[in-house]
């Protein structure tokens, strides 16, 4: 991991090496974080984020399921993360909101803890490895079940609900694969341990609904209308383990891994496709500003500050809140 200069916390700017947590923090013990990950790409317009403002929302909902009230709104929240890029000089970088609970008691219940948010960013290639991004990785489906939407919600970003992520990409790494599928607790496909799934199936593109336990990934919505630009439909649908194996194309999508081909699951071979390629061909001209369709994905420091719909409605509720 290539450190930055500042991190962003709870308001200031701090060196790399001092932005620290007390060691009895309630996040070191129990899990109890939200977080994104957001990427920002290098453009002629400058440096622009990935969808920043969904990415904004998405954390705050994740919040509000564990009551974390964060204590910034998303404009501030915004302007952070375009300053933390700034001064860390970086062009093109992945950025990590974080939100935790920090220091104050310890016991399971973490409503007298304080709510925290630290950004960093710092520079990141392929996340699954730049020969990924052009021949695939090599899958394997976890025998590790995704969690259940009534034991922890696959709806939220949390730091704790990644233990699951874990023990999968462990079994797979150790297994001599580079990334994990889970199924559900029905047995149909969920998500990778950071990726949604795609399936293409004689030019028709399937996806999990997010009813499947799978996040309901920014980037993935993003590719569904690139996809359709494209003239490709998405259907969501419950996939088996055997729609991946006899699929003509299989590709994950995420913020880390963009947009990454499978090359076999389960040492079924499938490898890289012409809508796949098509479809990464496209997302990388969106996300380097080289589309018409570009202002559409990427959000800029002097673009208007996003808000959330909690914040939108106080405003059209209360005439005396500031625009």
């Amino acid at each position: 991991m290539q450190e930055a200069e500042k991190i962003w916390f709870d308001g200031r700017l701090v060196d790399w090496a001092d932005a620290q947590v007390h060691v009895l923090a309630h996040v070191l013990h129990y899990g109890s974080s939200v977080f994104e990950g957001i990427r920002a790409y290098e453009t002629d317009r400058g440096t622009g984020v990935f969808h920043l403002t969904a990415h904004l929302e998405r954390l705050r909902r994740s919040a509000a399921m564990y009551f974390m009230d964060i204590p910034y709104t998303n404009a501030e929240l915004a302007a952070a993360i375009h300053e933390t890029v700034a001064v860390n000089e970086l062009p093109s970088c992945y950025i990590r909101p974080l939100v935790f609970r920090g220091f104050n008691e310890l016991g399971v219940n973490p409503l007298g803890c304080p709510v925290q948010v630290v950004i960093a960013a710092w520079p990141w290639g392929a996340y699954l490895g730049e020969d990924a991004l052009q021949h695939g990785v090599r899958a394997m489906i976890s025998s590790w079940r995704r969690i259940g939407p009534n034991t922890i919600p696959a709806a939220a970003k949390a730091g704790g609900q990644y233990l699951n992520s874990q023990l999968a990409k462990i079994e797979a790494v150790k297994h001599g694969y580079e990334e994990a599928i889970l199924l559900n607790e029905q047995g149909f496909i969920a998500d990778g341990t950071g990726e949604n799934i795609f399936a293409v199936h004689g030019g028709r593109i399937s996806t999990p609904p997010t009813a499947a336990s799978c996040l309901p990934g920014i980037t993935r919505e993003a590719v569904i209308g690139l996809a359709a630009d494209l003239g490709y439909e998405t259907t969501t649908r419950d996939l088996t383990r055997a729609d991946l194996y006899f699929a003509d194309e299989v590709f994950m999508t995420g913020t880390a891994a963009e947009v990454t081909p499978v090359a076999s699951v389960d040492d079924h071979e499938i490898g890289p496709g012409p809508v796949t390629k098509a479809i990464q061909g496209a997302f990388f001209d969106v996300v380097h500003g080289r589309s018409p369709r570009s202002h559409e994905h990427l959000e800029y420091p002097a673009d208007p500050a996003p808000v959330s719909s909690g914040e939108a409605s106080a405003r059209a509720l209360d005439p005396t809140v500031a625009t």
